[in-house]
């Protein structure tokens, strides 16, 4: 089970540090990434946060979703789980 959590509508401006404190208010915030553009390298005013315990996140879904944030109001939610992505790297195999 993941302890992830989705933060949406966030301000482009929002820094790590300052979003790492928000959340350390709740658990032990083990990792965010904040998800860029693959082409321009942008912000995409998104991130995902990664808490030590589900009641972590439960609490800080309950406590930070629709707080406002550097004047935007955050959207909070536990991160659905992502299926694998299919590899389109697969190996080849040659008849000879």
């Amino acid at each position: 089970m993941s302890n992830k959590i989705y933060v949406g509508n966030m301000n482009y401006q929002t820094r790590e540090e300052h979003l790492r404190s928000l959340f350390e208010a709740y658990g032990e915030v083990l990792s965010i990434h904040f998800v860029k553009d693959r082409e321009t390298g942008r912000f995409r005013g998104f991130a995902f946060v990664e808490l030590d315990s589900p009641e972590a996140v439960a609490d800080a879904e309950r406590g930070l979703d629709g707080k406002e944030v550097d004047g935007r109001q955050l959207r909070v939610k536990k991160a659905d789980e992502r299926p694998p992505r299919p590899n389109n790297n697969r190996e080849r195999h040659y008849d000879n």
